[in-house]
């Protein structure tokens, strides 16, 4: 099949220079949502028609399966699909989709699908409570209640407009039949458009059946016109992912208070409080725990594992039973092994860290292998940046770093090493010794604090 979608819009009322389908949803632009749900259906040509802002959609979501037509000038919806006319197969049915509709679900797609079958014109259609502003489903008032048309708020009469069956703008045509029905449309009405609604009435006048489909939900079908629409949306969509998770079993400390912006799977009995923020692919084993406030990025959180309040874990593996906060910060490259306890304000980068060791207070490990069992005293670091080049400090299992450490890399310490406090270790450290750097004590006697001399 085909699939068009439109996305030339200027999106006045965002009040923003990124063009409408670019402004993100849960993390994604409004765009990406539409082509990923129409991927889905498997689609032998997929066209998205840009316009307003330039090249900076085709730019931004360049792909080998995607097809991108100018609208320029912009003379509405049917205008729009006929700049696709040159790239669809006539032999296949044609799925007209927006660009700003991005909650749209392939199974309510595949349903309209089904219903056009080969020759008829399928409309999505849904009911709503106040239509004002929608296009309006015309039905035939015999029992039969085929679609004769639809007409637009600003063209319908009193009484079309108390109508509650309105148009999405979603629909499927036969390819051959839609190109001629684009040629002949005009733009006799209220906004001097090309209406790609007008296709109904040419389909009824060749006697080509028109039906209709309903989404599972109405929110499936609304778009975004405004920042206000785009937050209402937001919250409608992760409201959905948490309903999602509840169902599987997640405890979710408030679902309202709950942002997924990318994959989020999650094993039995995990628990999520409130606040956080999911990015990316993230997993979560089998009986973790993540406390509030915490952003989560393309992470995977091993079984029983604690995550405390405000942690921020990016590209990082932590290992089942470790306890990571408050206040830590796992950035890429991360990976800590089983039972690893990373306390306040640690800081870990690009680093190994083996079974059983700790960093419970203020440390910073960055391009380090480190061991099991070992421990990692307050204010120490890894010095591994010269300004130019960056080096890695090996720690081996059972070392004791001692506080406000400093580890110059290139270093190592040997096993069961023990570096004194206040140690800058600049050379490699034998395992099993005590290694000590610093100046040494000194008491003065008779020395006298300096007082201020009065003027």
């Amino acid at each position: 099949m085909n699939v068009v979608i439109l996305a030339a819009g200027m999106g006045k009322r965002m009040q923003s220079a990124l063009p409408k389908v670019l402004h993100p949803l849960a993390g994604k632009p409004l765009l990406s949502h539409v082509i990923d749900a129409a991927r889905a259906l498997s689609p032998t040509t997929l066209c998205v028609i840009y316009g307003h802002g330039g090249d900076a959609v085709p730019n931004s979501l360049a792909a080998a399966d995607l097809v991108f037509a100018k609208q320029e000038p912009q003379l509405g919806t049917g205008h729009a699909v006929a700049q696709a006319a040159p790239h669809l197969d006539d032999a296949v049915p044609t799925l007209v989709l927006y660009g700003d509709v991005p909650l749209i679900a392939s199974s309510t797609l595949q349903r309209l699908i089904d219903s056009a079958g080969k020759d008829k014109l399928a409309v999505l259609t849904v009911d709503l409570q106040d239509p004002t502003g929608y296009g309006r489903i015309v039905r035939e008032h015999n029992g039969e209640r085929r679609i004769v048309s639809i007409v637009e708020q600003k063209d319908a009469t009193p009484e079309q407009r108390t109508i509650h069956e309105c148009n999405t703008g979603i629909m499927v045509a036969p390819t051959a039949q839609l190109k001629k029905w684009l040629a002949g449309l005009s733009n006799n009405n209220a906004q001097g458009e090309y209406y790609l609604t007008d296709i109904v009435a040419s389909a009824v006048a060749d006697g080509t059946p028109v039906v209709s489909a309903q989404p599972a939900a109405v929110a499936e079908t609304l778009g975004v016109n405004s920042k206000m629409q785009l937050a209402e949306l937001e919250r409608i969509h992760q409201r959905s992912i948490a309903e999602r998770l509840l169902e599987q079993g997640v405890t979710l400390l408030d679902p309202a208070r709950l942002d997924v912006r990318g994959t989020l799977s999650c094993g039995r009995d995990v628990s999520i409080d409130i606040g956080c923020i999911f990015e990316g692919e993230v997993s979560i084993e089998d009986g973790a725990v993540i406390g509030a406030h915490c952003v989560i990025k393309n992470a995977r959180i091993g079984r029983d594992a604690n995550i405390k309040p405000f942690c921020h874990i990016e590209d990082a593996v932590v290992g089942a039973a470790s306890q990571i906060g408050p206040y830590a910060r796992l950035r890429p490259g991360t990976e800590l092994g089983e039972d690893v306890h990373i306390g306040n304000f640690v800081e870990i980068k690009n680093s190994q860290i083996a079974a059983h060791s700790k960093a419970n207070h203020l440390a910073y490990v960055g391009d380090a292998t480190v061991g099991s069992r070992v421990n990692i005293g307050a204010g120490t670091i890894t010095c591994n940046y010269d300004g130019a080049n960056k080096s890695r400090t090996i720690i081996e299992d059972d070392a004791f770093i001692g506080s406000d450490s400093q580890l110059v890399a290139p270093v190592r310490v040997g096993k069961g090493a023990t570096l004194g406090a206040g140690t800058t270790l600049t050379k490699d450290a034998p395992e099993g010794k005590l290694t000590v750097s610093r100046a040494r004590q000194v008491t003065i006697d008779g020395w006298q604090r300096p007082v201020k001399i009065k003027k």
